[in-house]
């Protein structure tokens, strides 16, 4: 009856959603909608399991649970497969395609749980006394590959358990430290690495766990956003490859990673595959016949935004060579085709996220997918299922055949029913140099023929990036539809998907040709659609978006009427010696602050503070400490003493991006109200 009573509701709700009054999408929308993700084919392609992300406004987080679609059915159709209030997260099927292994914290500390394919409760398979933080099931399905943070100087799990608690319980909090990282993204180093284990499955116990990459100073995963595509098992589940980064003191200005080998019960050291590479290699996988290992790797050392290329080496006798060398982007994932004979690998491209095929013998590349942005996916046989998302959705699955794609998935369908998105188009112009550059434009929600609307001037971040044609839950263009405005947003010379030299471009030249296309591309478009009211907007940036916010104020200081800045570089000197990851800022400023100080000056908000006119919004998260929080009370200070009118909004619990679910609501309401005052008088 309770089932009964859910349904006829259910149905009710998105019935009486179809007719409701169009509307532009809000904060609260965005931030209460369903989040797609992680598809993972069952061996047989007959099912995906996948994730969806829902937000508990109330706890103030987001709760992910699995599912999971039969292929097979004539019309597939979603099911849910958990429900507790413990996340589930990343799934992986067994080798016989029986049962799902998922990660989660239920019991109290993450593990490592198992649940039937075909229905019944899920079953912990780990009782290891530190958290697991990822996983991969053998081939086999003899054995776990699991991460975990330890003290390299316990001789078990045990010691470090016993550590933590001690640290916990202790009343000194002093951290002492004799090199870096002292701290990286948003947490202080706390002594510990990520090392990889295997444990026998049926043990699951710290007795059985053996410690693979411990003789390495290091972490696997890497920290902060390193994952399970960093190791891989062999076929056969005899050996596992992983990448790391060996730390001693160079590892804040390093982007060494380095592919090891070690055979998957442990009993003999790691083995370097790629010490003839000083620059980052890492994503190692088998091909299905386990003859052949590739993963991407970089060329230039200390550079993190070098191109990724395919590299395949042979595993007999260690020859390697590079796949489709003469293709100008740079892969972030892929994965092999069930039969060995090519790759799916996705990268961005003028302005989109697509998915390609690159033929393993020839290097042939063939896109399959158009506009959009392809996040994740997966092959099985002859089944391809992927996450795609655009400027007009969030995330939902999808099945390739050739390169039609089925949709899977209708996420949010009732939720967002009354919602009516902003259209959007690309451009182009000619930009610094006269190259082409191009960019988007969005209509407001409710745009009228003949009428023109204040404008969003979005600037992206990276500063090797894309604002393109993809969903975000951050920096989300229908979130200003959805307020009445139109938007525009630029990949300028630096954005990802224009080719590597397009990429480099900008390193030495922060304030060069970047705001020159911003400039130009502005024109171009107000030029073109005469919807644009581009003598009436704001400029809105983060990190290098947010660099480039204080670089406007002195540099192009009669183009708008206010300006919001997040997480942005005021004093480039500040910046050299308090930022955490070292490589990026070397890079980009042509070596150390103390070797090449010109370098970073060149282009230095600081020195046209006395230009500034422009009323600002700053907004700093205490736990940034890539751009830390110095950086926006000295922006803040230089408005505030000019009497420039401004206003700072601090999170002191969120880092270099706003997360939980109340903050980002009060981030949007102060931005758009910020919007609102300077443009809608």
């Amino acid at each position: 009856m309770t089932l009964r009573l859910l349904v006829i509701g259910a149905a009710l709700a998105a019935a009486t959603s179809a007719v409701a009054a169009p509307r532009g999408l809000t904060i609260e929308d965005l931030a209460s909608m369903d989040r797609v993700g992680s598809p993972v084919l069952s061996p047989d392609a007959s099912r995906v399991v996948y994730t969806v992300r829902g937000t508990n406004l109330e706890k103030n987080r987001g709760i992910t649970q699995l599912w999971m679609i039969d292929l097979r059915a004539a019309k597939p159709v979603p099911q849910q497969l958990t429900s507790h209030e413990a996340s589930s997260l990343d799934p992986e099927w067994s080798a016989s395609g029986d049962a799902i292994y998922f990660l989660s914290s239920r019991s109290g500390t993450s593990q490592v749980w198992r649940l039937p394919a075909g229905g019944g409760e899920a079953v912990k398979v780990t009782d290891l006394p530190l958290d697991v933080d990822s996983f991969h099931v053998s081939p086999k399905g003899d054995r776990l590959a699991v991460t975990m943070a330890v003290f390299r100087d316990c001789a078990d799990l045990a010691c470090t358990k016993k550590r933590n608690d001690e640290k916990a319980a202790g009343k000194a909090t002093g951290k002492l430290y004799d090199q870096m990282f002292v701290r990286h993204w948003d947490t202080w180093a706390d002594g510990k690495r990520n090392v990889l284990y295997s444990v026998p499955l049926g043990a699951g116990t710290a007795a059985s766990a053996v410690s693979l990459s411990g003789t390495l100073d290091g972490d696997i995963t890497s920290k902060p956003f390193g994952d399970r595509t960093e190791y891989t098992f062999s076929p056969d589940g005899q050996r596992i490859v992983f990448a790391v980064r060996v730390a001693g003191k160079s590892e804040s200005w390093s982007t060494n990673f380095d592919l090891y080998e070690v055979p998957a019960a442990g009993g003999a050291a790691p083995r370097n595959l790629t010490a003839d590479n000083p620059a980052w290699d890492t994503k190692p996988q088998f091909s299905p016949d386990g003859k052949t290992l590739a993963y991407l790797a970089m060329k230039r050392p200390g550079f993190e935004a070098d191109r990724f290329h395919m590299i395949l080496q042979d595993v007999a006798t260690g020859k390697k060579r590079v796949l489709a060398e003469d293709w100008d982007r740079s892969i972030a994932d892929y994965r092999w085709r069930p039969d060995g004979k090519a790759l799916l690998a996705n990268a961005d491209d003028t302005g989109n996220h697509r998915l390609f095929s690159l033929d393993a013998a020839s290097g042939k590349v063939t896109a399959l997918t158009d506009k959009g942005y392809v996040a994740e996916f997966d092959a099985k046989r002859d089944t391809v299922v992927m996450a795609q998302n655009s400027l007009h959705d969030g995330a939902q699955l999808y099945k390739l055949a050739g390169t039609k794609a089925t949709q899977l998935t209708h996420a949010n369908r009732e939720r967002l029913a009354g919602v009516k998105m902003g259209e959007y188009e690309q451009f182009s112009f000619a930009g610094a140099n006269g190259d082409t550059v191009y960019g988007y434009v969005m209509k407001p929600w409710n745009a009228e023929p003949g009428k023109k609307y204040p404008v969003a001037f979005l600037v992206h971040g990276g500063p090797q990036g894309s604002f393109g044609n993809s969903w975000s839950y951050r920096w989300n263009p229908q979130v200003y539809a959805g307020a009445g405005y139109a938007t525009v947003f630029i990949d300028f010379h630096g954005s990802t998907g224009y080719g590597q030299a397009f990429t480099d471009s900008i390193s030495g030249d922060w304030g060069g040709k970047p705001l020159e296309d911003l400039k130009k591309g502005l024109a171009a478009a107000g030029q073109k659609y005469p919807w644009l009211d581009t003598s009436n907007a704001c400029a809105l940036g983060a990190s290098y978006g947010g660099y480039m916010m204080n670089w406007i104020e002195g540099n192009w200081s009669d183009g708008f009427k206010c300006i919001v800045n997040h997480d942005g570089v005021f004093d480039q000197r500040g910046m050299a010696y308090s930022t955490e990851e070292l490589w990026f800022t070397e890079w980009e400023n042509g070596g150390t602050y103390y070797a090449n100080p010109e370098g970073y000056e060149k282009f230095n908000p600081v020195h046209h503070v006395t230009k500034w006119k422009t009323p600002m919004l700053v907004i700093q998260g205490d736990l940034d400490f890539r751009i830390p929080t110095a950086q926006a009370l000295g922006t803040f200070t230089a408005l505030q003493r000019q009497g420039i009118k401004s206003k700072l909004l601090v999170f002191p619990d969120e880092n270099h991006w706003v997360l939980k679910p109340a903050n980002s609501i009060q981030w949007h309401h102060t931005v758009i109200g910020w919007l609102d005052e300077h443009l809608k008088k």
